[in-house]
């Protein structure tokens, strides 16, 4: 029941209480909720934001070009419809850069916690075996990190392309202007054609390392 709640918190909250990181990783695991599993979480949940950002800029990327190839129509009302794809495609940007920026603050925590407990060991043994399973974790979490923020670099070309297209019909609403934004469409589609290629590998990559952190006690 406590990680169903967990599971619940809206990322508003989380990045509320993740400001005070210690005092909350503190209170998480007197609730029975380690690190490793919040790292999970925050993963899995980095993953699904990355889900949605790829489908949104898919969707935004289909109605630019259907409205810049269509000449006919009332212009406002194709200014009013990028604006709302703009303004959904820049939310759900800004929402996977907080998700990552979630990931990294607890995993941060979780590797510090894991070194410092290492000098706690009186066997010999089995401090070496827990320090080669933090470096591999850690190499595994580099990994996963340089792919996620890849993916997420991969979103401000394409935010900047349609701001500027956004902005541009709002101040030149006539048939010139959308003849303009046209000539854009080729660039834009082979920003987003790169994006959704690096999104699924950063969704595979993740599937992968939440598979590999709950295989392991």
């Amino acid at each position: 029941m406590v990680k169903a709640a967990f599971r619940s918190l809206p990322i508003a909250l989380v990045l509320l209480l993740a400001g005070c990181s210690s005092a909350y990783y503190g209170a998480m695991e007197k609730m029975g909720i380690a690190k490793r599993d919040i790292l999970a979480e925050r993963v899995e949940k980095t993953r699904e934001a990355q889900t949605e950002a790829k489908q949104q800029f898919a969707d935004a990327l289909q109605r630019f070009l259907a409205v810049t190839k269509n000449d006919g129509g009332d212009l406002q009302k194709k200014y009013d419809e990028l604006n709302r794809e703009f303004q959904r495609s820049e939310s759900r940007a800004k929402e996977v850069r907080e998700r990552i920026a979630a990931v990294e603050d607890v995993a941060e925590a979780l590797f510090r916690e894991w070194q410092q407990e290492l000098s706690q060991y009186t066997s010999a043994s089995l401090k070496a075996d827990s320090q080669r399973q933090l470096d591999a974790t850690r190499r595994r979490y580099d990994g996963l990190l340089a792919v996620m923020r890849r993916a997420a670099n991969r979103m401000d070309p394409v935010i900047a392309t349609f701001r500027d297209q956004v902005l541009y019909l709002k101040h030149n609403l006539n048939a010139r202007a959308l003849a303009q934004l046209d000539s854009t469409n080729r660039t834009l589609e082979a920003d987003i054609t790169r994006l959704i290629a690096d999104m699924e590998a950063s969704i595979k990559d993740a599937d992968s390392f939440i598979k590999e952190l709950k295989s392991k006690p």
